[in-house]
């Protein structure tokens, strides 16, 4: 595991790159350095061999009476041709100087490859030669080693002829020879190494394009090795600001990496997690709090609010029965006024028995039942309201469907507010209603579906609709719903919705099937 780590490590992989680097420039180095190498070994060979050629045509000279420009056309050598750029001339000088070990610059040209240093003929049948002087050399090298500074090398011609030079650039070689005639120098006059090893700044720029190449390809490498690793941090960031907004709703995508940043963002996605758990828990946490203060208060609107009403309830009842008109029209009146008294006091008393409800905790009696007769008798409830609003009511039941474990009256009022807010959504312009009991596709359970073709609800309101004091409805408390979804989950279900506005509504409740271990009344 460690391996892994380290092989998927940022810092092995960059450590990677440079060594990479290295090795790849030092092996581009070497590279040029063998190819300059040969290139110095072939100007070597190619004077050397001019060298030899020039020498061996020198001394042939020497012992012939052939000139060596003759000698040369003879002999076709690709080294003595002017063409070639490589021997120029050889000048073969005899030395008649005052100092006959040393060149001077009065030392007659006995021979030359280039004729007009030759020897020339006057009319009286001797010969006018040149002095050495009066032919242009290149700086003079000794065969035994080159001659650095003035002051190593002899007084005059040498002296004069003697400075630095760079390999492959024209040079004058002289060799002393000495012969039956005395002695004699040879000097092989060598031109340049040729165009194609000639310095030019290309020749000087050429070695670099190749660890350019290499710096440029590295350097590639890592900024891509480098934008790949930055990329991670730049969503941290963008994440931190998320998270910093509020918004606990997403993952950091970097997780899946191997390296030290999907460490971090595998983190920080455990911290997203940790965060949204600790929203969740103080929601519940509110919601319990805002549950407690509901449940004094409508203990207090229960205990101030209920004896008033009922109070005024009775005393309705008794009006009707002990002061009605004797006047069957003042008769009608006074029983439909009294009877509109009495149905808002009963609506006061039925919103007041919803918060009780809502406020209170759970009490179930829970018995092992069927759904269907309950919400029949839901539905006798609200027949003539549908019939009355043009609404088809319909109940359908499914084979095989097992049943439940519930308190009768919490799913009597559970069906009735999902079916009267069925019957509310299509204000009285028709419609159908149609409640489907099932066994639920994903368990062992019940699943009752309750649609309606009603106006539906709109997408920004579906996420509050079980919300407390919530309502969509002008007159509404926001309770009903409420109610719904805490005694669906006090039966251990679940509740879902779907909602299309013009469309209609799905609420989808889904109860767990009895069980033979649970069956027991929860006073």
């Amino acid at each position: 595991m460690d391996r892994m780590k380290l092989v998927y490590s940022f810092r092995a992989r960059l450590l990677l790159v440079f060594a990479l680097l290295l090795v790849g420039t030092l092996g581009v180095q070497y590279q040029l350095n063998e190819w300059e190498r040969q290139r110095v070994a072939r100007i070597i060979e190619e004077q050397e061999q001019a060298l030899a050629a020039g020498f061996s045509l020198a001394i042939e000279s020497l012992s012939s009476p052939e000139r060596l420009a003759e000698l040369s056309r003879k002999k076709r050598a690709a080294f003595l041709s002017r063409e070639a750029d490589r021997l120029i001339n050889i000048l073969i000088v005899d030395d008649v100087g005052t100092t006959p070990d040393k060149l001077d610059a009065k030392d007659r040209v006995a021979d030359s490859l280039d004729p007009k240093y030759n020897p020339q003929q006057l009319p009286d049948g001797s010969f006018r030669y040149f002095e050495l002087g009066q032919v242009p050399l290149p700086p003079i090298v000794e065969a035994e080693a080159p001659l650095a500074s003035a002051e190593e090398t002899n007084e005059g011609f040498l002296r004069a002829y003697a400075r630095a030079t760079e390999a492959g650039k024209p040079r004058a070689f002289p060799f002393p020879v000495l012969t039956d005639q005395g002695r004699s120098y040879i000097i092989i006059v060598l031109g340049s190494a040729g165009a194609s090893y000639a310095p030019s700044p290309w020749r000087v720029i050429r070695p670099l394009l190749p660890t350019l190449a290499v710096l440029l390809l590295a350097t590639l490498a890592a900024v891509l090795l480098v934008w790949r690793f930055t990329r991670p941090i730049q969503e941290l960031s963008q994440a931190a600001k998320r998270v910093a907004a509020g918004n606990f709703d997403f993952q950091v995508p970097a997780a899946n990496r191997r390296d030290e940043m999907g460490e971090l963002a595998a983190v920080f996605n455990e911290m997203i997690v940790g965060l949204r758990r600790t929203r969740q828990l103080e929601t519940e946490l509110n919601q319990a709090e805002r549950s407690a203060v509901i449940g004094r208060l409508a203990s207090a609107i229960a205990h101030e609010i209920r004896n008033p009403l009922n109070y005024i309830n009775l005393t309705l009842d008794h009006l009707r029965t002990q002061f009605a008109p004797a006047d069957p029209e003042k008769r009608a009146v006074f029983d439909r006024l009294t009877k509109q008294v009495k149905d808002e006091v009963a609506r006061a008393n039925a919103r007041i028995t919803e918060l009780l409800s809502y406020s209170r905790p759970s009490r179930l009696k829970l018995q092992q039942l069927s759904l269907r007769p309950i919400i029949e008798d839901v539905l006798r409830t609200v027949e003539v309201q549908a019939t009355e609003n043009g609404i088809d009511l319909r109940l359908e039941e499914r084979a095989d469907v097992p049943p439940i474990m519930g308190d009768p009256e919490a799913l009597r009022s559970l069906f009735a507010n999902l079916i009267i807010n069925g019957l509310q959504a299509m204000d009285g312009r028709g419609g159908r209603l149609t409640i489907d009991i099932a066994p639920d596709p994903q368990g062992r359970g019940v699943r009752v579906i309750v649609e309606d073709t009603g106006r539906g609800i709109s997408p920004e309101d579906l996420p509050h609709l079980f919300e407390p004091y919530f309502s969509t409805k002008e007159t509404g408390t926001g309770l009903g719903l409420a109610i719904v979804k805490k005694a669906v989950e006090d039966h251990g279900g679940k509740i879902q919705v779907q909602s299309a506005v013009g469309m209609g509504t799905t609420f989808t409740v889904t109860l767990p099937a009895a069980d033979s271990d649970v069956g027991r009344d929860d006073l």
